[in-house]
């Protein structure tokens, strides 16, 4: 599952991980990001963090706090490079925090299938 609100972006991730077979959710607020990851209970979350209403730091709170998500790994995909975020990303819970501007589609699928322990 990926959370993105940026549609072009979104288009991308989802073309390149259904060409990998992969049963795709994705959620362009919050609200719809914690009420699929609950539904649907998705191997992995890719998460931003500048959402419109809830935040990807808000979510990710949620999610950990949540007994039905708390143990889905949630890598943060952002923009937000500072090292503040990143330190506050991962003691919120997220497995791993990429940088938009710093990788491309194949990265985040090697981070992906990485975490989920898939070659």
């Amino acid at each position: 599952m990926w959370v993105e609100d940026d549609a072009f972006l979104s288009g991308l991730i989802g073309q390149r991980f259904g060409g990998l077979g992969a049963s795709l959710f994705s959620a362009a607020t919050g609200e719809q990001a914690i009420k699929i990851a609950q539904d649907e209970k998705p191997d992995i979350i890719l998460l931003d963090i500048l959402l419109p209403g809830l935040g990807g730091f808000e979510i990710l709170k949620v999610l950990k706090d949540d007994p039905i998500t708390k143990d889905i790994p949630v890598v943060i995909l952002s923009n937000l490079s500072q090292k503040d975020d990143i330190e506050k990303g991962k003691q919120l819970g997220a497995i791993s925090f990429l940088i938009k501007a710093t990788v491309n589609l194949d990265e985040i699928v090697a981070e992906a299938k990485r975490v989920l322990g898939v070659k």
